[in-house]
């Protein structure tokens, strides 16, 4: 038996979002939300009741410090969540358009989470997950890139199978090529692909998301790939099939950041519970309705690391739809 679920390696930071009001001199303020794409997921995987650990750096200051608190806080190991006191803890502001999708600017020249180093690794973390999970924010500079395939190459060594989802960020790339050349990387490598209609269409060209995966699938053997499309709702592949799952659109929504990183936990999690090779049609159906179902409840608050649903919120709001 292994000690954890799931580990994740990569970006922890700060999403500054505008809460909707104005100070008294008529400026906007922002919220400081704590975030990261591989931390959400780990958080909403706590919430079910996963046993999860975390590899990152934050930076030696106030973001930092709370940072590390709140990981502590959710329940996720931090034995491996370092500080580093050159470079600080990166901050993204959140910028939300009116249906809710939001774009990103970034402060982060270098952030801490970039400065991560291969022999900072605590392995034994690795080597004692069922799971290890990473994207390709990881990958935008070469120490961490190096970290981040020593980690890989650590789960694959220790049996652990890999997830992973591309979060393609531009505005962190100094070309897309690079993106490309890391989101193939990460193809090549992983069992669990959680990938969006965006990023399917940067990678293969294609608008449609079935003719994407042919495209990914003809190239490289991942077991389940699951395409998120928004509005459009979700879809899964595997072996010779595919399952489709309408969305739960929400009135309530104010922003959808982290509502991928909630899908991912819930992938993940059925996939401890049924075993990479225990799917059935039935089976992938429930997984993206209730991923979907704890997708669309996250786009109804601001942030994500502190603020993911519990499961029985997640199975109240589907016996209310369903």
């Amino acid at each position: 038996m292994k000690k954890f679920d799931i580990t994740a390696l990569g970006e922890l930071l700060i999403d500054f979002t505008a809460d909707g009001t104005l100070s008294e001199q008529g400026n906007r303020l922002f919220e400081a939300n704590p975030g990261g794409a591989p931390c959400n997921v780990l958080a909403m995987l706590q919430k079910l009741g996963r046993h999860t650990a975390f590899i990152g750096k934050v930076g030696n200051d106030f973001f930092g410090e709370m940072l590390k608190d709140t990981v502590r806080e959710a329940g996720i190991n931090t034995d491996n969540l370092l500080t580093d006191s050159d470079a600080p803890t990166t901050l993204a502001f959140v910028h939300t358009a009116p249906d809710g999708d939001r774009s990103f600017s970034f402060y982060r020249n270098p952030g801490a989470d970039m400065m991560l180093c291969s022999d900072e690794i605590n392995l034994e973390l690795i080597k004692n997950s069922r799971i290890f999970h990473f994207g390709t924010l990881s990958m935008t500079d070469p120490n961490v890139e190096a970290a981040t395939k020593a980690a890989v190459e650590a789960a694959k060594r220790y049996g652990a199978l890999v997830s992973f989802d591309p979060n393609l960020r531009p505005p962190l790339w100094k070309n897309l090529d690079t993106a490309r050349e890391k989101i193939l990387y990460g193809l090549s490598q992983c069992d669990i692909l959680k990938i969006s209609d965006d990023e399917i269409a940067f990678l293969t060209g294609a608008d449609d998301a079935d003719a994407g995966i042919n495209i990914i699938r003809k190239k490289f053997d991942i077991p389940l790939i699951c395409a998120t499309m928004g509005k459009k709702g979700s879809k899964a592949y595997y072996k010779d099939f595919s399952v489709y799952r309408e969305t739960f659109l929400d009135i309530n929504t104010v922003e959808t950041t982290g509502a991928g990183d909630t899908f991912m936990a819930c992938v993940l999690d059925a996939v401890l519970e049924n075993g990479i090779d225990g799917f059935d049609e039935k089976k992938l159906y429930d997984m993206l309705t209730f991923a979907n179902a704890a997708s669309s409840i996250i786009t109804t608050r601001r942030g994500a690391l502190k603020v993911m649903p519990e499961k029985a919120e997640v199975l109240s709001f589907l016996a209310e739809r369903i």
